[in-house]
């Protein structure tokens, strides 16, 4: 077992902030001396079916947590998406159906083990403790914090000055999120960073019944392909884990090395030692980075697919995209044309190749997107019924075949 200095440093490694550092240094310490694992816990929200590599930033520093020895809980908010979390939201969101929840949870245990190990993995529904409330119960917890300390929290103050409505029950989302520190008498929480506030209402609410407050490690919120924006399946930046291990190796292969270095440090099992010998290497001209990149995508698909799959996935992407050859096998997919001749941006959104017409347009117009091995350059074109080899970018292809 690695001694507490040591933990601390796998922990430390790409945290923007620890709260506070000494406390977690003193918690491994006493966890390192009575052999008591620390309990580690990070929520997450049911929004959505499908993970993508910015969601597995969490998942990775709690299988961190885990190679270390310690009890890592996962906690799926089922309770609290029912409600919306409003973290960082202009607007009142959307809560979800208790069947979207549920189905989205099933998703979510199907995924993640992915990364976590079954065997040390303990998950936890939040609705478990909080059907059972009592409304008394609830009010005196409700007491317990102040409408004042809500509002400084930065989305809610700007909301309460510009007029914009803000719900009671969304006061009610970070002190059940804090609650839930206290049933599961959480030595250390994970969270990114646009979680802070609500982590530390956990904090706050195990010192009002009488636990030790538990200790925060924040994550930034990992950037997608494009290197600036948040990664996010609406902005079409983001590399799904469940996407083809072709499609997975291709987007990967694209980043630029800066955001490499940073997907190494956030989603590499590589050890920080060697972490820091890859940096090192590349700022001095002995590592090229191009084979870092392979190295680093070979790495996450073969983590999703293994590593024959990995291979393979290799050889077809220096095939494709360095040869220019068009890949052997094409996916298919079967459209029932909805008029004569189909506007061309409805056609890709239909078949998956665009999240929307918009993005389907913009697509077109920046020349990423070819019919046939002709670029397209007009957005308006349309099509009559056919089959039809679509390109888009430089990895996806797709055959559209138009009943």
């Amino acid at each position: 077992m690695l001694s507490p200095e040591e933990q601390f440093d796998v922990i430390k490694r790409g945290a923007v902030e620890i709260i506070l550092e000494k406390d977690l240094l003193h918690k491994l310490e006493r966890s390192y001396k009575e052999k008591r694992p620390l309990r580690v816990k990070a929520g997450f929200d049911p929004t959505a079916p499908d993970i993508h590599l910015g969601h597995t930033v969490l998942l990775e520093k709690m299988r961190q947590f885990q190679e270390l020895g310690h009890e890592v809980i996962f906690l799926i908010g089922d309770f609290t998406a029912m409600i919306g979390d409003p973290s960082g939201k202009s607007e009142t969101r959307k809560p979800l159906t208790e069947e979207e929840v549920r189905g989205n949870a099933k998703t979510y245990r199907e995924q993640i083990f992915k990364i976590l190990s079954p065997e040390k993995t303990r998950i936890a529904f939040n609705s478990e403790w909080m059907k059972k409330l009592l409304p008394e119960e609830f009010v005196r917890l409700a007491g317990r914090y102040t409408v004042a300390r809500m509002l400084e929290r930065e989305d809610f103050r700007e909301r309460y000055k510009t007029g914009a409505p803000i719900g009671i029950h969304e006061f009610i989302y970070p002190l059940i999120q804090g609650y839930d520190s206290v049933v599961l008498k959480a030595d250390v929480e994970i969270g990114g960073t646009d979680q802070k506030f609500n982590l530390l209402v956990g904090r706050e609410l195990q010192k009002e019944y009488g636990q030790e407050p538990q200790c925060l490690v924040l994550m930034p919120l990992l950037e997608g392909t494009d290197g600036v924006k948040k990664m996010s399946k609406s902005l079409g930046n983001y590399i799904g884990i469940t996407e083809p291990p072709d499609e997975m190796f291709g987007k990967l292969m694209s980043i630029s090395d800066t955001l490499m270095l940073r997907y190494y440090e956030l989603l590499s099992h590589i050890s920080v030692k060697e972490l820091i010998a890859l940096k090192s290497g590349i700022e001095g001209g002995g590592v090229n980075p191009k084979d870092a990149k392979e190295a680093l995508a070979l790495e996450i698909a073969g983590r999703y697919y293994g590593k024959e799959a990995a291979e393979k996935a290799k050889e077809r992407f220096g095939r494709i995209f360095r040869e220019k050859e068009m890949p052997e096998e094409i996916p298919t997919v079967e459209l029932k044309w909805e008029e004569e001749e189909m506007w061309v941006p409805k056609i890709m959104k239909n078949a998956g190749l665009a999240p929307s017409t918009t993005e389907a347009v913009r697509l077109i117009r920046q020349g990423g997107v070819s019919i046939n091995e002709e670029k397209l350059s007009e957005p308006q074109s349309r099509l009559k019924p056919g089959s039809y080899i679509f390109k888009v970018g430089k990895r996806k292809f797709l055959r559209v075949a138009g009943l």
